[in-house]
């Protein structure tokens, strides 16, 4: 079976898996793949939050397939074209999305994750940076979004991995759980987002998007102005008005 990223959208929830055994390397056609799948994402009826992750239980990504072509040439400025891409991709993604980490998450691996809005963890899963023993660097700055800047550091230099409960204590993950009931909990949190009103998942999406890299007051700002937006439309009265009248509210994307 050849490699690929396979999509499927139910009850609001798209489910996105990077298929490449036997431990989900991600080459340049599987990069190309992966933000092709979450470009699509923006308009994807139905689809109110994705969840990532690797097919199989030996890895979630392995990172980059030192097998993608001949003499080394996966390092090659297309390959770190592609890398930049599709992490744009998952991290600029309409919607909401959650990393299932079903197991170790290498180089590429740990940026996907970090891509993310965050991380449901395996009590098999790790995170590493394994690039300095192929003779090459990459991942530290996406890494450092999840993990603090000493622990990016000693990864980096060492390329020792990092246990799912380590990178649970240091907020890199949100939590670990058993592995057979990894993605009976990560569809449970993702569907906790479904239900929410559309619009206000894209906007605050967008928000906090925005206000990661602004100051205080320009951040808030910004963020007023997607209130407004959200404020004025019908499913936000629709929220509130159900609010008032305790019941469930019922959402149209509008």
């Amino acid at each position: 079976m050849s490699a690929d990223i396979n999509l499927t959208v139910a009850d609001g929830i798209a489910l996105v898996t990077i298929d490449n055994a036997p431990v989900n390397a991600i080459s340049r056609t599987l990069l190309a793949r992966i933000a092709e799948v979450f470009d699509a994402l923006h308009d994807y009826p139905g689809a109110r939050v994705a969840v990532l992750t690797g097919a199989g239980d030996r890895a979630f990504c392995a990172g980059a397939d030192i097998k993608d072509g001949t003499g080394g040439t996966w390092v090659t400025p297309d390959h770190g074209r592609s890398m930049r891409t599709a992490l744009e991709a998952i991290c600029e993604c309409a919607i909401p999305v959650i990393a299932a980490v079903n197991g170790p998450a290498l180089g590429g691996g740990l940026a996907l994750v970090a891509s993310c809005d965050y991380a449901i963890a395996s009590d098999r899963a790790c995170f590493g940076l394994p690039e300095i023993d192929l003779g090459v660097l990459g991942g530290a700055r996406h890494a450092a979004r999840i993990f603090p800047m000493n622990m990016v550091r000693r990864m980096h230099y060492s390329a020792l991995r990092v246990g799912a409960e380590e990178a649970q204590r240091c907020g890199a993950v949100l939590r670990v759980v058993p592995h057979a009931r990894l993605m009976a909990e990560v569809m449970d949190e993702a569907a906790l987002l479904a239900a929410k009103l559309p619009m206000g998942l894209r906007l605050a999406k967008e928000n906090l998007n925005m206000v990661e890299w602004m100051d205080l007051k320009n951040g808030y700002r910004f963020e007023q102005t997607r209130t407004d937006i959200l404020t004025r439309t019908a499913d936000a009265a629709e929220a509130r008005q159900a609010r008032a009248e305790k019941r469930k509210p019922v959402f149209t994307g509008n």
